[in-house]
């Protein structure tokens, strides 16, 4: 089942509309009966009233018809024909509007979805919205992702109400299963992010993920323990990050360099002092040192893998590279956010 963002409104405002609906109809069929008042007869055989056409029309909209008033002209039994019958259908549409809202949620839900799925393109599929999950929405959201390209795969209830009412899509199912990451539309999306509380199930959802893209899609996972990252990259994913490994560390370097977890947590938070960004080399900076650039470039990508910038081995910039560097929040040059 695919929950896509919840559309609110409220009931004051549901029925409000309602009542300003069935105010409009019987008002437009009292002008009707008004117009062509000379077609029809009461009992008293002394015309229609403007207060007899109000009280025509509320008791042939609501289908009481108590039968003093009644139309005897061909024009005027056309007009109910034609208008008075399928008004008074309407009315009953109106007053009954919350039951078939129901009937008709489903509906209205796949459409909602087909609209949904053909402007599906290039999304991120996380799988699991637990505290790694919602880390991992929250810093793609800080680097400008737009949240509609990101696709949550969940199998508990109270996380996919969270990630509906916080505005994203979600796929209701174990990641585990191809049927389950086929609705996600894995085989065209741009990357999978497995954030999951269980090791094994990471590994069986990283195996999942290459066997229905041929690998062609990137998977990012995580992992508890430090000796399954090794069974999970065999496993196809191409970046491994050990949950329990890093915030050791952290805790590690805030007991012995306090200012040194300030520092990383600024390069990993952005909108906020340095961050880490990447752009690729230009053509002025192809075979030039990094070290020598006034950008402070921390690492070189080149095909895919970590060039060593320090060690007895000069690297030079090559055309295609792209360049880790340090930026202020506030200057202009221009990169993409990598944390």
């Amino acid at each position: 089942m695919i929950h896509l963002p919840l559309v609110r409104q409220g009931p004051l405002r549901a029925l409000a509309i309602r009542l300003v609906l069935a105010v409009v109809l019987v008002m437009v069929t009292v002008l009707v009966i008004y117009l062509d008042r000379d077609g029809y007869r009461d009992v008293n055989a002394d015309g229609l009233s403007l207060l007899d056409c109000f009280y025509y029309a509320v008791v042939s909209l609501s289908t009481t018809g108590y039968g003093d008033i009644t139309p005897f002209t061909p024009a005027a039994r056309l007009v109910n024909i034609l208008f008075i019958t399928p008004a008074r259908v309407l009315f009953l549409i109106i007053l009954v509007g919350t039951t078939l809202e129901v009937l008709t949620d489903q509906y209205r839900n796949t459409l909602r979805v087909s609209r949904w799925r053909r402007k599906l393109k290039d999304h991120i599929i996380i799988c699991g919205y637990g505290t790694k999950g919602r880390a991992a929405v929250s810093a793609l959201l800080e680097t400008g992702y737009d949240k509609s390209r990101i696709v949550i795969v969940e199998n508990r209830e109270a996380a996919l109400r969270q990630a509906a009412a916080n505005g994203l899509a979600a796929i209701e199912g174990n990641a585990t299963r191809s049927s389950v990451l086929n609705e996600a539309d894995v085989k065209n999306c741009k990357s999978v992010i497995i954030a999951t509380d269980s090791d094994e199930a990471s590994v069986l959802i990283t195996l999942t993920v290459r066997q229905l893209t041929a690998g062609q899609v990137r998977i990012i996972a995580a992992v508890r323990e430090q000796e399954n990252a090794a069974l999970l990259k065999q496993s196809g994913a191409h970046h491994v990050i050990v949950s329990s490994s890093t915030a050791g560390r952290l805790l590690g370097l805030t007991t012995t360099t306090p200012p040194l977890i300030d520092v990383v947590e600024d390069l990993l938070t952005p909108g906020q002092g340095m961050a880490l960004a990447m752009r690729s080399a230009e053509r002025a900076e192809v075979g030039r040192n990094p070290r020598d650039l006034q950008t402070l470039v921390v690492a070189l990508i080149r095909r895919g893998k970590v060039m060593p910038l320090g060690g007895e081995q000069v690297v030079t910039i090559e055309t295609g590279d792209m360049m880790i560097y340090i930026r202020d929040e506030e200057a202009t040059v221009p990169g993409v956010p990598v944390s």
